[in-house]
């Protein structure tokens, strides 16, 4: 059986010999998968006239022509970074750059001391290495004489760590002195939630020996699929095609957009995984399936209900702003999101240009102009045939890596005991993320991708509802929010505690990061 699609997802059989047909992506009872392209089977699918008495009927040759825009994040992964590796399964590093920023969890300083612990994060403890220098937002500095100075702030330099707890040990560069002329400044108190700026380590005259920087990345294993498309085509078969309307070409491209489309979605929502198969006069042998886009996406957005010209800025904002800032985005989206976004009233923004373009792979695109950076957007039918319509992912078109085990080939081969020819295309590769730009729009109201940071976008001056509030929400503030908290300014992060009926709110320092 030959199964071609018309279109975006209507499709036709051109053999079937089995009653028992399966449904297409249309509904229709037209997929009869495995089955030989045979004359008496294609006669079968024609109405079941003999196999010497075909119709030639008129066929649009359009209907049969590949479509290269059914399929764009394939189309991407062909166009990243090739990378050639030994073997299928990889050791694969999402490096991005290193935080610029730690928050303290409680108060620290103060009581003239000459030296105090840092009070961080257990994960944070080991990051700000001896003789780093940290900026400290927010807390004011002194000058020379011991006096304050306000919005030139603090700085501290870091001596060592607490052998006892593993905190870092730290002296102010700029604090307060008991007497005008003394060497040694006292820290003042530093409050709980307060963010330091990692800066340079600054070194004494004769010093040359430093720690090294505490660059040990952790790798995900990422597998390689191994996929492969095969066509048998009898000989009498292929004698026959000037009498049928369709030829050896036609089911060949035919063939190939179905094992492309079909390959497009396990790039999207394929879960990673080995186990061993049982195969005849081979034994034991691996099967490897990849792990798709979807589920490598690091930080997720909750798509609002309605989107506006603020939403959108704030998206473009926090891609191109991050920690690991791309050279380009392009957004795949679901038709519904595509919508939505398209439905947003630009009028009162004569500074914002929304124009058509042929991008650099060769796609009419939607380029949403901001000062951040620009944003091109594409509909990725294969999400909606993934049920995410309302969905889609921004992603680094420079951050992405096609690891490729097995070259693209091709082969004929006689088919044993029959006069039949089998032919195939056969790839052993994987899509991988790099960096931590990359976000995905949730339009679905799923569970989060394990180890992924959520946030939602709120434009209110309101403080968000029962309904939106829940045990560590994440809200980025489009606008100020005085109800959250007087200090609650647009371009913020904040999170949501709720206890016993109750909502504490806190500020989220630093950048959006892909981890929690």
């Amino acid at each position: 059986m030959i199964t071609t699609e018309l279109g975006r997802g209507e499709t036709i059989a051109v053999a079937s010999g089995n009653p028992d047909v399966n449904a297409g992506t249309s509904g229709a009872k037209t997929q009869l998968p495995g089955e030989a392209a045979t004359v008496s089977v294609a006669a079968a699918a024609t109405g079941g006239l003999s196999a010497g008495n075909f119709i030639e009927s008129d066929v649009d040759s359009e209907l049969f022509k590949f479509n290269n825009e059914d399929a764009p994040l394939m189309n991407l992964m062909l166009c990243a970074k090739r990378v050639k590796v030994s073997s299928p399964e990889v050791d694969h590093y999402m490096i991005d750059e290193p935080g610029a920023s730690f928050v303290t969890v409680e108060a620290c300083g103060g009581q003239d001391r000459l030296q105090a612990n840092l009070l961080l994060k257990e994960s944070d403890d080991v990051l700000p290495r001896p003789h780093t220098t940290l900026l400290v937002k927010g807390v004011d500095g002194y000058d020379e004489r011991g006096n304050r100075t306000p919005g030139k702030s603090l700085m501290l330099f870091v001596t060592g760590k607490d052998s006892s707890t593993n905190f870092p040990v730290v002296r102010a560069v700029n604090g307060p002195r008991k007497n005008v002329g003394d060497d040694c400044c006292q820290v003042p108190e530093i409050p709980a939630g307060t963010t330091l700026i990692v800066l340079a380590n600054s070194l004494y005259e004769t010093q040359k020996e430093i720690d090294p920087d505490l660059i040990v990345p952790s790798p995900t294993r990422i597998y390689l699929q191994k996929r492969g498309m095969n066509q048998v085509v009898s000989d009498y078969f292929e004698s026959q095609k000037k009498r049928i309307p369709f030829s050896k070409s036609i089911i060949a491209e035919q063939a190939i957009a179905n094992f492309k489309v079909r390959g497009n979605r396990t790039l999207w929502a394929g879960r990673g995984g080995k186990f061993k198969l049982a195969v005849d006069k081979m034994g034991l042998q691996y099967v490897y399936t990849t792990e798709g886009v979807r589920w490598q996406i690091k930080r997720e957005m909750q798509a609002p209900s309605e989107w506006t010209v603020n939403q959108v800025i704030a998206l473009a904002k926090m891609f191109f702003t991050g920690e690991d800032v791309p050279r380009s985005a392009i957004l795949l989206a679901g038709k519904n999101l595509l919508e939505a976004i398209q439905k947003v009233d630009y009028s009162k923004h004569p500074e914002i240009q929304i124009t058509t373009k042929v991008n650099s792979i060769g796609w009419t695109v939607t380029n949403f102009h901001t000062v951040f950076g620009d944003i091109e957007i594409k509909r990725e039918p294969t999400l909606d045939r993934l049920g995410w319509s309302n969905s889609g992912a921004l992603l680094g078109e420079n951050r992405l890596v096609h690891y490729v085990y097995a070259a693209e080939h091709t082969f004929s081969d006689r088919v044993e005991g029959e006069e039949a020819t089998r032919s195939g295309v056969l790839i052993w590769d994987a899509l991988a993320l790099k960096g931590s730009c990359h976000i995905w729009i949730d339009g679905e109201g799923e569970v989060p991708a394990p180890g992924a940071n959520r946030w939602i976008l709120w434009e209110s001056r309101e403080a968000p509802g029962e309904t939106e509030v829940y045990d560590g929400a994440r809200f980025y503030l489009v606008e100020d929010c005085p109800a959250i908290s007087p200090l609650a300014k647009a371009g913020q992060m904040w999170e949501a505690k709720v206890a016993d009926g109750t909502v504490d709110w806190s500020m989220v320092s630093g950048e959006i990061k892909a981890f929690v």
